[in-house]
């Protein structure tokens, strides 16, 4: 009844979302972290793979060929990804952006975190569908 109801609410992600997407195997990163809901606001522990461009989140850690991920977010169309303990009042938080919406997360460590970052930072830059000069970012603050 819940998987109807989610794809009746469009919660389900679409397969063409992460087809090709070898997400069982050799992730670039993968580990828990909690999200918050995109209808429902509450905060859910979620395991997620990051893969191929893709950042897909499941219910639990078991992930095989036959498992279906709970949410995809193609990340060559998020525009940044930054920490977000000011903006949630939460440790280890940081926030994915789209130019139509930002999701938020907690991962479990200070370290976590920034791994998180760095890696979705890294697949934003290499899977970003084409970067004119004026879209790049300097985040040198050293002047």
């Amino acid at each position: 009844m819940e998987s109807l109801l989610r794809s009746l609410t469009g919660q389900d992600p679409n397969p063409e979302d992460y087809r090709n997407v070898e997400f069982w195997s050799t992730p670039e990163r993968a580990g828990w972290m909690t999200k918050q809901g995109d209808y429902i606001k509450t905060w859910r522990r979620r395991w997620f793979v990051l893969k191929q461009g893709k950042l897909l989140w499941f219910k639990d850690n078991l992930v095989t060929r036959s498992s279906i991920p709970r949410g995809v977010i193609p990340v060559g169309k998020c525009l940044t990804v930054k920490g977000a303990e000011d903006v949630l009042n939460k440790p280890f938080a940081f926030e994915l952006s789209t130019s139509q919406e930002t999701m938020y997360f907690v991962a479990d460590s200070d370290k976590e975190k920034e791994d998180w970052i760095n890696s979705i930072g890294r697949s934003i830059v290499q899977h970003s569908r084409s970067v004119t000069d004026s879209e790049v970012v300097d985040y040198d603050t050293s002047r």
